[in-house]
């Protein structure tokens, strides 16, 4: 394990210019003026690492990656964060876990080899996979947020069958795999290493025995994870990661897909990991084009703010509040269907909404994209 110093060496955080832009732009410092990002920072420069450890502030951080839009010295502080989580595990600091760390449990409980959970009751008999297709579909977490959110009445299931159905209107039958795992990608950032390596074990060795040439995802944790982490841990599945938005951008250009425009006013929540963290901002766009009208918050692309929460950690008072900006932002816009393009950014939108106390200003019908496009499905001829 790398010590405190050299992690802030190899994320550049020695470089860090005390210029405060990072504050400035920080989703959280905005709401919590006792935040500060480059406060954690200063801690080690100016020789304190202990107190970095265990400073709250360390689980507060959205990982949103908007600092790093604004860094001038190209400080990569959600990697310093990550890491020095690590370093907090190490020294017995536990995560302040939401939901009392059910989500947590469930995956570390797949990073045990004898656990054998049952990934395929979701598929019906309308949805057809195969065991040699080329595309696989990566479902991750998705039946657990089922579970776990099922007061929320959170679809994730749906969104699941909406992925298969929209990659089988395209001509393909992908694989899905029942041995699959949690891709780790919280616990990663959690800090328990150990578990995520264990989990990118397991999912490498299935995955290169399907013997796929793509892997598609509903998840924009599980692409950058699959894409980003997973090789640099030392676990490079040697295959295409797409998110569904990609892979349908993609679809219709090639004219294997066409969507009928629903008759809604959109308008459409970049995820972190999708859009700062991997770039990915036009083919959601492109897919919503083809889907209706669609108006953009006024933070919208790389500018866009953070849902609020991540990890299933640290979501208290400013998180709530921060879900609440969003959405009405969403409401501005004048649209009346708030387009997601990740599961998670569903959920915290709807448990936001949960809440007697919120007004009807904040409040406005939230979907998943693939759900949205599956409903827009038309057949191609030829």
């Amino acid at each position: 394990m790398n010590s405190i110093r050299t992690i802030s060496s190899q994320t550049r955080a020695v470089a860090c210019l005390e210029c405060g832009k990072c504050t400035a732009v920080c989703p959280v410092a905005r709401r919590d003026p006792a935040f500060s990002p480059r406060r954690l920072v200063e801690e080690v420069i100016q020789g304190r690492p202990g107190e970095t450890l265990h400073n709250p502030a360390l689980w507060e951080c959205l990982t949103c990656r908007a600092c790093h839009e604004r860094c001038p010295m190209g400080v990569d502080y959600i990697s310093f964060v990550r890491d020095v989580r690590a370093l907090a595990r190490e020294d017995a600091v536990e995560a302040p876990c939401s939901h009392g760390g059910l989500l947590q449990t469930l995956m570390r409980l797949t990073a045990e080899p004898a656990r054998r959970p049952n990934r395929l009751g979701w598929l019906d008999d309308n949805l057809e996979i195969s065991e040699d297709g080329e595309t696989l579909y990566f479902v991750g977490c998705t039946p657990f947020f089922e579970v776990a959110f099922a007061d929320l009445e959170v679809p994730a299931l749906e969104t699941a069958r909406s992925v298969v159905r929209l990659l089988n209107a395209a001509g393909e039958r992908p694989q899905v795999l029942a041995e699959e795992r949690c891709c780790g990608h919280d616990l990663l950032w959690e800090g328990d290493v150990e578990s995520f390596e264990r989990l990118a074990e397991a999912n490498q060795a299935l995955i290169r025995e399907s013997g796929v040439k793509r892997i598609v995802s509903a998840c924009p944790e599980g692409v950058r994870t699959l894409a980003v982490d997973y090789p640099a841990h030392g676990y490079d599945l040697g295959v295409e990661v797409l998110h569904i938005s990609q892979w349908l951008a993609e679809a219709l250009r090639q004219g294997r897909l066409a969507l009928r425009p629903q008759e809604r006013r959109l308008t459409y929540q970049d995820p972190c990991r999708l859009g700062r963290h991997l770039g990915e901002y036009e083919a959601p766009r492109t897919v919503l084009g083809a889907l209706g009208d669609l108006v953009e918050m006024e933070r919208s692309g790389r500018l866009a703010q953070c849902c609020g929460t991540s990890c299933w950690t640290a979501c208290g008072a400013v998180n709530k509040q921060l879900q609440l900006d969003r959405l009405r932002q969403a409401r501005a816009t004048g649209a009346d269907l708030l387009v997601t393009a990740c599961l998670k950014c569903q959920i915290h939108f709807l448990c936001a909404m949960d809440d007697p106390d919120v007004e009807e200003g904040e409040r406005i019908e939230v979907i998943d994209l693939a759900q949205l496009a599956a409903r827009g499905l038309e057949t191609v001829e030829g």
